[in-house]
């Protein structure tokens, strides 16, 4: 009158290779996705933001992480002077310059 559980059970407990493909099937799917909408992308834009940042040289015009705008007067590998006003230098990490101002697209400011 009552089964047990052991009775209730299908036959053939283990799962079969089909069975763990299609159970995988859809992680590494997600996985593609993230990987080509957003890992990939990433990536390439840190690459080239890193490039643009090595190859800033004396005289672009830069914006640093805490945005100040001014003129490169000094570059190293470290470090970059950067002039905010005429006769004020500031010393910044390269890595904390946040972009280069092409100076043909920049506009000029409302003095």
């Amino acid at each position: 009158m009552f089964i047990t559980p052991a009775f209730a059970q299908t036959a053939g407990g283990q799962a079969s290779g089909a069975g763990i493909l299609v159970q995988m099937a859809p992680l590494v799917l997600i996985f593609v996705v993230f990987y080509f909408l957003l890992i990939r992308p990433q990536q390439k834009k840190m690459k080239a933001h890193k490039a643009k940042i090595d190859a800033v040289k004396k005289g672009d015009q830069v914006v640093t992480g805490g945005g100040l705008v001014g003129k490169v007067v000094r570059v190293d590998d470290i470090y970059a002077d950067v002039e905010l006003a005429p006769g004020m230098k500031v010393k910044a990490v390269k890595a904390t310059l946040t972009d280069v101002i092409d100076p043909m697209t920049a506009k000029p400011a409302n003095d």
